[in-house]
């Protein structure tokens, strides 16, 4: 049983729109891992998107401006041709992090922002800060130079359940960091709750969040459904539905401060589907058609350029794509998996019917 079946389609336009065309749109969220894994799903991510934010946590982690150029290397190494894609590279920040390094990466544009996890909040994290008053002078160096954090908003403290794991992040440390650090630009990543999206608007002059498309689909009963789904597994996990209808509002709002993050994150087969399994949602091939159908069915396909391709771009100081994507009312069969060496990778939403195509 897929997603569509699990949860039937919302409310749909009076007046259909059955073709739609947008400045080509960016994926300021993307986990790309490396080696064999790297070369089966950049495709699906370049055949969509012409620039990517880039996560920094690989292991070891990227968190020097020499270990970033070469992580960037190869990503270009695996572009097959034809295809033409932009990797957007981020520093992990740790307890030691440099403020100059930081400094020359960014004036060099090496990298474009700076990625905050908290120590052992998700995959390959334990390498993260511990402390975030510790890296103080490094987010005051960030600060001066106009130099955007990026932020898994989720506290790690194992006596806190995982459901409240964003909302507690929030208290206790991202609304003190903004207080603390009024010039700093802040992205909070996959945003997951109705919560956190006020925090967002109330400081939108200066943070804005970016929404997956699998948090606008599914709630947390769905991880549930019939049994275990561990394929639906992500951190943050998804929570109730009403956190899911407020970010299905946010997304579809036309305001400045959301904008498009996936959060693709391939785990093989085997680490998802395991007594310990793995969090992260495969939606690389399934993204584009995923968000238009949600547009689609909350009325407001006017303001899906907005959220795909303008927002993040204005929050990075960037301009816009030049290209275009098209995509139309039209069936699409999204593939169960993407073959990684003798295993695989399962897609978000794979094996279903989708209503939209990209053109």
């Amino acid at each position: 049983m897929g997603v569509a079946e699990l949860f039937p389609a919302e409310r749909q336009e009076a007046k259909p729109v059955d073709r739609i065309t947008i400045r080509r749109p960016d994926d300021w969220h993307i986990h790309l891992r490396d080696g064999a894994m790297l070369k089966a799903v950049l495709p699906y991510t370049a055949a969509q998107f012409a620039r990517g934010i880039i996560m920094p946590n690989l292991v070891p982690p990227v968190t020097t401006v020499a270990a970033a150029q070469a992580y960037r290397e190869r990503i270009l190494a695996a572009l097959p041709a034809g295809l033409d894609f932009t990797p957007l590279m981020t520093c992990y920040l740790r307890d030691d992090t440099d403020p100059d390094e930081i400094e020359r990466g960014f004036k060099d544009k090496v990298w474009v922002a700076a990625k905050l996890y908290p120590a052992g909040a998700t995959t390959n994290s334990h390498a993260g800060v511990t402390d975030i008053l510790g890296i103080a002078p490094v987010l005051e160096r960030m600060e001066r130079i106009g130099m955007p954090l990026l932020i898994h908003g989720e506290a790690t403290d194992p006596e806190i359940d995982i459901f409240d794991r964003e909302a507690a992040f929030m208290e206790g440390s991202l609304i003190p960091l903004l207080g603390r650090h009024q010039g700093l630009k802040v992205t909070v990543e996959h945003a997951t709750t109705a919560e956190i999206l006020d925090v967002v608007r109330e400081h939108r002059s200066r943070c804005a969040a970016t929404i997956t498309p699998h948090h606008l689909v599914i709630n947390r009963t769905h991880i549930f459904q019939g049994g275990l789904r561990p394929h639906l597994y992500c951190l943050p996990v998804a929570k109730r539905e009403r956190h899911r209808l407020a970010l299905r509002a946010a997304a579809t709002s036309g305001e400045a401060c959301f904008y498009l993050g996936t959060d693709t994150a391939p785990h093989v087969r085997g680490a998802k589907e395991a007594s310990c399994g793995c969090a992260g949602v495969f939606c690389g091939p399934s993204a584009l058609q995923t968000y238009v159908q949600v547009f689609d069915e909350e009325g407001a396909l006017d303001k899906f350029e907005a959220f795909a391709s303008l927002n993040g771009a204005r929050f990075h100081g960037l301009e816009p794509n030049a290209g275009t994507v098209t995509l139309e009312r039209r069936e699409s069969r999204i593939a169960e998996a993407v073959a990684v060496d003798d295993t695989a990778v399962v897609v978000f939403r794979g094996e279903e019917t989708l209503p939209w195509s990209v053109a």
